[in-house]
């Protein structure tokens, strides 16, 4: 297939070059399977439109008071990439919304390769691969629509800053600060017209003067480094959280025993106080997530905890199943229920449902791996879509000589995809 190649120094039908800058403005349209540059600034006019469905490689900076997008559906799916490429800052600004289908950032300055005093809405996948994205605060913006994906950030590239992401994916939020790299990933969250947000702040000694309340089975908090990941609708907050420590950035008071009391914690702005919202600790990924849905929103770290203030003995249910076939999270693990065999599992979809039923849980592979399973489920043995389900776990204690059932109930997440 032939590529046609267009390298701008002027606009035949649509701009003018004017003192180093190229400017649109009528209409633009980069047709699939076509290449277009330009050397210097690119401004889209007030009634300017540019539809981007080829490959624009752009060089300098970018202004846009037009529409700036991109078609899409039947064979126009998936196609046009914005390619941002230079050895000096590219200022992306303007008045209007600049909707992107693919973008690859390749810039070699050091701090502050890619400035925002606009916003971006990327759809598709973004390539970090060299450079920095920065903006101005209440002005630029970096959202990831539904479908979008993160690819490759690290320290020498993702956003400083706030990052929105639209739809019900899981999604690793490629943020960070101060040149470090430090993402913050969510569970799918339920509805796809969800939106949170997530940013990362490294040394910020302000933040933590007046958040330094912490309840009492917090033991040492992580001072150096915070989160903030949050909803923009009031709705539930239904999204397992994971965070990651990193030697550079993380504080060396609570990485002595991380496998066995490092915990995700949360600020409670109403109660003023950092509370714990639990951990499942990966010490080969550095990574530790929060066993169940986080029970609120807003500013997390990293914690010790104090071991000999939890419950010993009494079972520990992790509530997240990623069936994935890693080694990791591949069933519903609950921890010390070989101690009390006389038990049962239940576990529902949310209509109310049972897909999965079996007594003397975790003997002999006896385990909920995703598929369903048990008397009167739906769809014996069949693999079970990704979302949130419903547990109900009863199992005998006998002390002293005395017998009593516990039965416990919550929500477990499952991804299957």
């Amino acid at each position: 297939m032939i590529k046609h190649k267009i390298s701008l120094c002027v606009f035949a039908f649509t701009g003018s070059l004017a003192f180093g800058q190229t400017v649109n403005y009528g209409g633009l349209y980069i047709m699939p399977d076509t290449e277009m540059a330009t050397l210097f600034s690119l401004e889209n006019k007030n009634d300017a439109k540019v539809f981007n469905n080829g490959t624009l490689y752009v060089y300098s900076h970018l202004i846009n008071d037009g529409v700036f997008d991109f078609r899409e559906g039947g064979k126009l799916k998936n196609t046009g990439k914005t390619i941002f490429t230079s050895n000096q800052q590219q200022n992306i600004s303007g008045s209007q919304l600049i909707r992107l289908n693919n973008i690859e950032l390749n810039n070699s300055t050091a701090a502050s390769a890619f400035h925002l005093s606009n916003g971006i809405a990327a759809q598709g996948d973004v390539e970090f691969i060299d450079g920095i994205v920065t903006y101005e605060e209440a002005k630029g913006a970096f959202a990831f629509l539904k479908g979008a994906r993160a690819i490759n950030p690290t320290d020498h590239s993702h956003v400083d800053g706030v990052v929105d992401k639209v739809g019900n994916e899981a999604f690793t939020f490629p943020i960070g600060n101060k040149q470090y790299f430090r993402p913050a990933r969510i569970t799918a969250p339920e509805k796809d017209t969800e939106v949170y947000e997530g940013e990362y702040k490294y040394k910020d000694a302000a933040f933590f003067e007046d958040k330094s309340n912490a309840a009492g089975v917090i033991k040492t908090l992580n001072t150096s480094e915070y989160w903030y990941v949050n909803k923009m609708s009031k709705e539930e907050k239904n999204v397992i959280l994971e965070l990651s420590w990193d030697e550079r950035t993380t504080s060396p008071l609570v990485l002595e025993n991380p496998e066995s009391d490092l915990h995700i914690v949360r600020w409670d702005a109403a109660k003023k106080i950092w509370v714990d919202e639990g951990g499942i600790v990966d010490v080969e990924t550095r990574t530790i997530t929060t066993p169940t849905t986080v029970k609120g929103l807003g500013y997390f770290t990293l914690a010790t905890v104090k071991t000999d203030w939890l419950l010993e003995g009494d079972v520990v249910i992790y509530n997240i199943v990623t069936a994935d076939g890693d080694g990791v999270n591949d069933y519903f693990l609950i921890d010390n229920i070989q101690r009390f065999p006389n038990n049962s599992v239940q576990i529902f979809n949310r209509w109310g449902a049972k897909v999965f039923e079996t007594k003397n849980y975790d003997s002999n592979g006896n385990v909920f791996d995703g598929h369903s399973k048990g008397k009167m489920t739906l769809n014996e043995s069949e693999k079970l879509p990704s979302g949130t389900y419903y547990y109900v776990i009863v199992y005998e204690v006998v002390k002293d000589g005395v017998s009593r059932t516990i039965k416990k109930a919550g929500y477990l997440h499952l991804e299957t995809n």
